[in-house]
């Protein structure tokens, strides 16, 4: 992968601005520590950080071809279907790389050309001739792309840190801002990049600007219709598209793995990644797996993790022969990296979440530079217990979020006079159901379902994303997601429930479609989310952190929270919190972890606060 960024005024030289173009590049170096390139002419300039997967010498970019220029992150999936397709027309080229690909199919058929790409992607094109720039992103938003208009202008980057890099922008938090952190973090609208005119682009979304200004369209979305297959010809297909999409991303001319819970997500990939490549390669796959010091001490059974990943992982590897990779994290490390997965987001994350991940893909780059990884299948399948609970499919609000009291609550009296935390979720949520594409005739309870799905895939799964790809990315680390292939998604979106659920499991039908391909043992296993750390030696460090941040009079987080509110939290004397800040297991020190974050971005940020 790589990181992008670029600045186009007309009515200044941008040529005349080299270095503040360096430094926005420079801001993404950790995105594409391999090679970094520049372009730039009157009034355009972009940066380009490369993290090299194929084609070394044929993928540099900025790439030139007559009059326009690419620079690109991400991958294309039908690289060769669409050279193909070029080479018939009369197209010639000179490397193996998607990247030129990718230039080219814009030349040849114009904005069309996105919607026939498979891949996950974000990137420009500044036609010289035109004096336009095109940006594009992938249709569920794998890679990130956030934009700025800047005077009469516009700057734009693969993060954040790109444009606030630029020396004539502030990070300031307005109304809209501080809604989004406290009541919808560590999720975000889409399209919103919580800081002030800090805007991203969708997911299925293209962007142009010209000396005319800035738009936007969408180019894709679910489309809803009736699903005529019938169980087994749905197996059939799900398990058809699934193959497809993994060995599409076993592509790669640097070493690749996969990652490995024992989950039924990650555990298919696998499966299919080795029965791929047994043919193709002499060493066995390799496959990594996380864990933390001690957990078979302090390991604590829960609805929502069951069972640990461990006996799972071992049926894995006896099964299909992995060369596999198991870390184990200590505590001291999962705290002090809480920091670092705050700077690689740019926004306050996940708490722990962020950080064993972000760890867990350093030591994965040790031994290879791609994984394939199992997000986006609850979502597209309905794997998560709001999918099936019928108190949050008849709530209104977003079933990750059930705190909305508690974070109003903790809002220092003069904040709390100004932000309606409750009001503004109940907005995004509504406008987000209402954008819904439904079936006409469906009842109720399936219209209920969509919602949900719809919900989950503009909301929570793109969290998921922003998780995955900041902190694979602040390791210099490529991570694939086949279940986000978006002709999966196409045809999962229309399955009924009832077939989603088959034999009455949670992802039922996606477990059919992996029966001969995985042991019982696993294929059965009840979900069971990522792994978290239990160790009290982790809630005394988040403990004393936010001790530190309490005894700190010039706190930032006291700008918004009341202080002795949060101190009566820490000591467990008030809000006594019965449901996770956020999705299903935020709660005691990932919570305390989360707000330390938050202090910590304000301050080194130097974030200016302005409602």
């Amino acid at each position: 992968m790589c990181g992008i960024t670029g600045w186009i005024d007309f009515t200044r030289n941008v040529e005349q601005e080299k270095k503040q173009i360096k430094q926005m590049t420079e801001a993404l170096k950790h995105r594409g520590p391999d090679a970094t390139g520049y372009y730039n002419e009157t009034h355009i300039g972009f940066g380009h950080q490369r993290l090299i997967v194929v084609d070394p010498a044929g993928g540099k970019q900025p790439m030139q071809h007559q009059q326009y220029v690419l620079v690109y992150n991400g991958e294309l999936y039908n690289t060769e279907d669409i050279r193909k397709a070029l080479v018939k027309e009369g197209w010639q080229f000179n490397s193996h790389s998607d990247t030129e690909v990718l230039l080219k199919s814009y030349i040849a058929w114009g904005e069309k050309h996105i919607e026939k790409l498979n891949g996950i992607f974000a990137y420009a094109i500044w036609d010289a001739q035109k004096q336009q720039l095109f940006l594009g992103r992938d249709r569920l938003g794998v890679k990130p792309l956030f934009f700025k208009e800047h005077q009469d202008g516009l700057l734009f980057g693969s993060e954040i840190k790109a444009i606030l890099a630029h020396n004539e922008v502030n990070p300031v938090l307005k109304e809209e801002g501080l809604s989004e952190i406290f009541a919808l973090g560590p999720s975000r609208t889409p399209g919103h990049g919580v800081f002030d005119q800090i805007n991203e682009l969708r997911a299925g979304h293209v962007g142009l600007f010209d000396r005319d200004g800035w738009k936007t369209r969408r180019y894709w979305n679910v489309e809803s219709k009736t699903h005529q297959d019938s169980v087994e010809e749905t197996a059939e297909k799900v398990r058809a598209l699934l193959i497809d999409a993994v060995e599409r991303q076993l592509v790669s001319d640097v070493p690749l793995g996969t990652f490995l819970s024992g989950g039924v997500d990650s555990s298919a990939i696998t499966a299919i990644a080795t029965n791929y490549l047994k043919n193709n390669q002499k060493d066995a796959l390799q496959t990594f797996s996380i864990d933390y010091e001690e957990n078979d001490k302090y390991f604590k059974k829960s609805s929502f993790q069951p069972n640990q990943d461990k006996e799972f992982i071992k049926k894995m590897v006896s099964a299909f022969d992995t060369q596999h990779h198991s870390f184990v994290m200590d505590n001291h490390t999962l705290a002090e990296l809480l920091t670092d997965a705050v700077r690689y987001r740019d926004l306050p994350g996940m708490a722990d979440v962020d950080s064993s991940l972000l760890w867990f893909c350093q030591q994965t780059k040790q031994q290879v530079t791609v994984a394939l990884s199992g997000e986006c299948a609850d979502e597209i399948f309905g794997g998560y217990p709001w999918f099936y609970r019928e108190d949050d499919l008849n709530r209104e609000g977003f079933p990750w979020i059930r705190s909305s009291e508690v974070r109003q609550g903790l809002l220092r009296g003069e904040m709390s006079k100004k932000l309606d935390l409750a009001g503004y979720a109940k907005n995004r949520y509504h406008a987000t159901i209402q954008e819904t594409p439904l079936l006409d005739g469906e009842d109720a309870a399936a219209t209920a379902r969509r919602q949900m799905f719809y919900l989950n895939m503009h909301w929570f799964m793109p969290t998921l994303l922003d998780r995955k790809d900041r902190m694979s990315m602040g390791a210099s680390f490529e991570a694939r997601v086949p279940f986000s292939d978006h002709l999966l998604v196409e045809y999962v979106w229309n399955i009924p429930w009832e077939i989603k659920t088959h034999g009455n499991r949670e992802k039922g039908i996606l477990r059919k479609a992996l029966e001969d391909i995985l042991p019982n043992e696993v294929l059965y296993r009840k979900k069971s989310p990522y792994p978290k750390t239990h160790h009290p030696v982790y809630t005394r460090f988040v403990t004393e952190w936010m001790d530190n941040i309490l005894n700190d009079k010039d706190a930032r987080l006291f700008d918004i929270l009341d202080r002795s509110l949060v101190r009566d939290l820490v000591n467990q004397k008030a809000a006594n919190i019965q449901n996770p800040w956020f999705g299903q297991l935020m709660t005691g020190p990932q919570l305390l972890a989360h707000l330390a974050q938050i202090d910590y971005w304000l301050k080194e940020y130097n974030i200016k606060i302005d409602i």
